[in-house]
């Protein structure tokens, strides 16, 4: 049993994808000192930085209270635009909906 595993694991190590893979590495590796040490200091830090994803209208109004009604709300880049909200339908999952209002602008 033993003997069969063995042989599965020099099947596998003699590979040409995983020759052709280290190699491809290697080249990479040899270019330059600076390209490597970015490259170790990336593989020893792999969390990145995720952009959090924006909430839309109904996931910010329903910590308001009756779902933000008569909120004015806008959007972070509008600039002295919003909307009175007076109306909501709501979808079954309750991110996603319609919703009706009034606009202004300057004020």
């Amino acid at each position: 049993m033993t003997s069969a595993i063995g042989c599965r694991v020099e099947s596998f190590r003699n590979t040409p994808l995983l020759r052709s893979s280290l190699n491809f590495f290697r080249a990479f590796s040899s270019d330059s000192s600076s390209t490597s040490s970015s490259a170790v200091s990336s593989a020893q830090n792999p969390k990145k930085s995720k952009r959090r994803k924006k909430k839309n209208l109904f996931e910010v109004a329903q910590f308001l209270p009756n779902w933000g009604i008569g909120y004015h709300m806008a959007k972070s880049h509008w600039n002295e635009v919003s909307y009175e909200i007076t109306k909501l339908n709501l979808y079954k999952d309750g991110r996603h909906g319609k919703a009706w209002g009034i606009a202004y602008k300057n004020g």
